[in-house]
């Protein structure tokens, strides 16, 4: 399992982040405070407060492709 913390800045780019994490066959989960949602959840993520970091957690071993494809989201 791998975490990192992602930030949205717009609409636009939580769709780009969903459409990212949906070519993986692994679970992935965002959760920020005690709301945690799929990841590949549209509706789910817009659930949750865009304006605050958000912990991703990765539930695979083999995650270095997804983190190259979600790397403009992670926060440094």
């Amino acid at each position: 399992m791998k975490s990192v913390t992602v930030s949205f800045s717009s609409t636009e780019s939580v769709k780009d982040f969903v459409n990212a994490v949906s070519r993986y066959p692994f679970d992935i989960d965002l959760h920020s405070g005690r709301y945690i949602v799929d990841a590949k959840s549209l509706l789910g993520i817009f659930s949750l407060d865009l304006a605050k970091p958000i912990v991703c957690e990765i539930y695979s071993d083999n995650y270095s492709e997804l983190l190259k494809d979600i790397a403009k989201f992670i926060v440094k």
